[in-house]
């Protein structure tokens, strides 16, 4: 599961920084240091969800999603259906009446498509 400064995000942060960030860190929290440093590091534009959500290394972890499923079954239309109301309230996220505009972009036929990586219907809620 995805989350602030998850287990995946803490051992990727560690494997790049390692122990060598700590000796000038005092008698401090060591993960404190380590994000601070990782932090300090982030690329210019980039958002201020790296390193507490998101940060990636070479060989590094990553949050791995299994779905059990029987072949044939109800449940693989359903999780096909779960990940395109899942998409569709990505994009109604943070917005005033969501439900009345989950309806609409259900109705609408948005895809996972539309949703993804084009940015055509994204709404971006990162601060300015």
């Amino acid at each position: 599961m995805h989350r602030y400064k998850g287990h995946a995000i803490r051992r990727n942060v560690s494997k790049a920084y390692g122990l060598g960030a700590l000796v000038s860190g005092g008698w401090q929290d060591p993960w404190d240091t380590l994000f601070a440093r990782a932090a300090d590091d982030r690329p210019i534009g980039m958002s201020e969800l790296m390193p507490y959500w998101l940060f990636e290394t070479e060989g590094g972890w990553s949050v791995e999603r299994r779905v059990p499923l029987l072949p044939l079954s109800r449940e693989v239309a359903k999780l096909q259906r779960l990940k395109q109301m899942l998409a569709i309230y990505r994009l109604a996220f943070g917005q005033p009446r969501q439900e009345d505009l989950l309806a609409y972009l259900s109705k609408s036929g948005v895809s996972d498509d539309a949703v993804g990586d084009n940015g055509i219907h994204r709404i971006c809620l990162t601060p300015t």
